[in-house]
């Protein structure tokens, strides 16, 4: 997946964040739930070993920033990946 808008619909684009601070399954399920609580995610995947996010998302119904703001709020850095 690349940070790009999916021909799918003009809202959904598929997205992956590097979180500095993931360094463990536990970690990976809690940002893997959170994530899963916003609404118009999906296809969520999480390694925790190479600290990768990758997920889809229809921005017409969360914000990307919404999904960042929640990873901090978990007390993890993110950084989009292009």
């Amino acid at each position: 997946m690349t940070n790009r808008e999916s021909t799918t619909s003009g809202t959904q684009v598929d997205l992956r964040y590097l979180v500095h601070g993931m360094d463990c399954t536990s970690c990976a399920l809690k940002i893997e739930d959170a994530v899963e609580q916003l609404g118009g995610a999906e296809d969520i995947q999480v390694n925790y070993k190479t600290q990768v996010l990758e997920l889809r998302l229809d921005e017409a119904t969360t914000p990307r920033a919404a999904v960042e703001e929640k990873i901090q709020g978990l007390g993890y850095r993110v950084a989009p990946l292009v």
